[in-house]
C-alpha cells in the first residue's frame, strides 16, 4: 500500500473539498459568523471553516480569527497545512499557530472552547474507521483502547467524536459522516439510540456521487441542534439527495421504534407480512456439498469463481441422483448486486435462462456479490417457482421505488443510468418469506397468481393484508 494510502487508513482521513462548504454550509450560517465559536475537531486543511473568513472584511479577519475560530487535528503535517491556508486569508503565521493545534480530540477534548465567552458551533469531517477494520489490522489496533468504558458498543470513530460532543453540551453541529448514520442496522443502532435522545436533525444532504477524492464512502451532511429537552421522540426533516445526474427532495420520519432508521418501508413490509408458512431458503451450491454426493450424473455448472470480466467458466460434475434432484428442481439465483443495466438490476433470475447451465458452483470462497444458487423447501414447481420470482422482483422494484433504494446498500458511484446498490441475502430471504403460497387454498391461489402476472403490486399488498388479518382471526380462534 503506498504511504500516503496507508495514512488516510491509518488516520480514517479523508479531505474535504472546499466546495463543500461554498455550496452546501456557507449560506446556513453567513448570518450567524458573529455569534459563535467556529471549531472543527479534526481539521485536516481547514477547508470547513478558514472560508468562513472570506464573508469577513479583511481589516477585520485577524480579530476575528483570533475570537472566532479554532481548529485541531491529530496529524502535525495537517496543522501545518492549515496554518499555511489560514496565512492565505492574511492571518500571520504566529497567530494562526495559536488557534490552529496539534491534538487528538477524540482522546483529548478541547474543554477549554466551552468556557470562552461564545457557544461553540462546531462544523467537521470527522475521522471513519469501521471497528472491524481497526481490530483487523495492526497499525490501527491502537484505537481499540477509544472504545473501552463508556465507549463500548459504538462501531466508528466518527461516532466517538459525534458522541464526544453530545457529553460536552455542543448545542450546534454540522457534519460530514458515512450515510450508514442513517441507513445501517447494527452498525449504527446504538449511536442513533443514543444521539437522536438529545439531538434533532434539522436538515440532510445525502451524497449519492463521489464527494471525497480517495474513497466512495457514502457520506451525508447533517446539520444537528441540541434539544431543550431530551427525549425519544419521531423526528422529520427534509433531505436533498444529490446524484450524478438528479437532486431529489423527500421527507425523512425517524421513529424510536425503529432505532430512528431513514427508509424503513421495506423492513416493516417484511416484518409484518412474513407468512404463517414461510419457505426455507439455503444459498449457494459449493465444492464440499459435490465431494459429499459423487456419482454419475453430469450437470453442467458456471463458476462462480472464475469470472474473466465477460463471463464465468462453464465446467460439468458429476454427482449422485439425490443431489442432481435437487439441483434440477431449484432453477432460480439470487442477483444481490445491480450490473448497472436496467436489465441486471438485484432480484431473482432463472440460471438455465442467465447463464445455459443448470447450476452455479462455488468452488472456493462464497462472495456475496456473485450470483448464487437458492435451494427452496418444500420443493415448488418450475411454475411455482416462476411464480415467486416474478412476485419478489415486483415487490423488490416497488421498495425502491417508494424509497429511492434506501434499504439496500450503495455499491460504489458509476456512470450507470442509477447508482448501484447491494441487496443483502438477509433480506432476499426475508422478502421470499413474504411469500404466502403455503398457506393459500385454491381459490386463494388463483386471485394470487392474477395479482401477480398483471403486476398489481397495490393489489398484492391488499392480499396480503387480508390474508394476515384472517390468519390471525384464525389463529385466535383455534
Amino acid at each position: 500500500m503506498e504511504i500516503s494510502n496507508l495514512k488516510r487508513r491509518v488516520y480514517g482521513e479523508h479531505l474535504t473539498p472546499i466546495e463543500v462548504f461554498k455550496k452546501f454550509i456557507r449560506t446556513e450560517i453567513i448570518d450567524k459568523i458573529y455569534n459563535y465559536i467556529w471549531a472543527d475537531l479534526f481539521a485536516g486543511a481547514g477547508n470547513l471553516i478558514l472560508p468562513i473568513l472570506e464573508l469577513v472584511p479583511e481589516n477585520e479577519r485577524i480579530k476575528f480569527f483570533k475570537e472566532h475560530i479554532f481548529l485541531f487535528d491529530i496529524q502535525n503535517e495537517m496543522v501545518e497545512q492549515s496554518i499555511k491556508n489560514a496565512m492565505k486569508y492574511g492571518i500571520p503565521r504566529d497567530i494562526a499557530e495559536k488557534n490552529i493545534m496539534q491534538r487528538d480530540t477524540i482522546k483529548d477534548y478541547p474543554k477549554f472552547l466551552l468556557k470562552l465567552n461564545l457557544p461553540v458551533y462546531h462544523i467537521t469531517n470527522p475521522p471513519y474507521l469501521y471497528i472491524g477494520y481497526i481490530v483487523k489490522h495492526k497499525e490501527t489496533r491502537k484505537y481499540l483502547e477509544y472504545f473501552k468504558g463508556e465507549n463500548e458498543g459504538y462501531q466508528d470513530l466518527y461516532q466517538l467524536a459525534l458522541i464526544n460532543d453530545l457529553r460536552f453540551g455542543v448545542n450546534r453541529m454540522i457534519y460530514i459522516i458515512p450515510s450508514n448514520f442513517l441507513f445501517g442496522f447494527s452498525v449504527s443502532n446504538k449511536i442513533r439510540d443514543d444521539f437522536l435522545k438529545y439531538y434533532l436533525i434539522k436538515k440532510v444532504i445525502i451524497f449519492e456521487k463521489e464527494v471525497f477524492e480517495y474513497t466512495g464512502t457514502n457520506v451525508c451532511l447533517c446539520f444537528f441542534e441540541r434539544k431543550k429537552v431530551p427525549r425519544h421522540e419521531t423526528i422529520s426533516f427534509e433531505g436533498i439527495k444529490i446524484g450524478r445526474k438528479e437532486v431529489q427532495k423527500r421527507m425523512y420520519v425517524l421513529d424510536p421504534e425503529n432505532h430512528y432508521r431513514a427508509g424503513n418501508e421495506f423492513e416493516e413490509f417484511i416484518r409484518d407480512y412474513k407468512a404463517f408458512k414461510p419457505l426455507k431458503v439455503e444459498y449457494y451450491l459449493t465444492i464440499e456439498d459435490v465431494e459429499k454426493n459423487k456419482g454419475d450424473y453430469k450437470v453442467e455448472v458456471i463458476d462462480a469463481n472464475a469470472f474473466d470480466g465477460k463471463e464465468y467458466k462453464r465446467r460439468v460434475i458429476n454427482v449422485n441422483k439425490d443431489l442432481y434432484e435437487k439441483i434440477q428442481s431449484n432453477i432460480l439465483f439470487v442477483r444481490t448486486l445491480d450490473t448497472g443495466s436496467i436489465s441486471g438490476r438485484a432480484g431473482l433470475y432463472k440460471i438455465k435462462e442467465e447463464f445455459g447451465v443448470d447450476a452455479i458452483l462455488v468452488p472456493k470462497a462464497k462472495y456475496r456479490t456473485h450470483p448464487i444458487h437458492i435451494f427452496i423447501e418444500p420443493s415448488l414447481s418450475v411454475d411455482e417457482q416462476i411464480l415467486l420470482m416474478n412476485y419478489f422482483n415486483l415487490l423488490l422494484e416497488y421498495f425502491r421505488e417508494k424509497t429511492d433504494s434506501e434499504f439496500m446498500t450503495t455499491y460504489k458511484y458509476s456512470e450507470s443510468d442509477y447508482t448501484r446498490k447491494y441487496l443483502g441475502l438477509s433480506q432476499v430471504r426475508e422478502l421470499i418469506q413474504t411469500f404466502p403460497w403455503l398457506e393459500l387454498d385454491d381459490k386463494e391461489r388463483i386471485e394470487f397468481k392474477n395479482l401477480v402476472d398483471s403486476k398489481n403490486v397495490e393489489g398484492i399488498l391488499s392480499f396480503l393484508k387480508n390474508k394476515k388479518e384472517k390468519c390471525k382471526l384464525s389463529y385466535f380462534i383455534y
